[in-house]
């Protein structure tokens, strides 16, 4: 996810789940996660071409 969001350009910050308890519990198996600045899930799992469009 990281490459792709990279090759379209969008920032973002890369955060490890598994290793903070309360994300773990708010996202669980829908890793990765993308979501905006808000907190707001965007997609999960497979990257959405329309979001990243939409985010760029």
């Amino acid at each position: 996810m990281a490459r792709t969001l990279r090759a379209f350009g969008v920032a973002f910050e890369e955060l490890d789940v598994d290793s903070d308890e309360r994300l773990r519990a708010r996202y669980g198996e829908r890793v990765p996660v993308l979501t905006d600045a808000a907190g707001n899930e965007l997609c999960h799992g497979r990257l959405d071409p329309a979001v990243l469009e939409r985010v760029r």
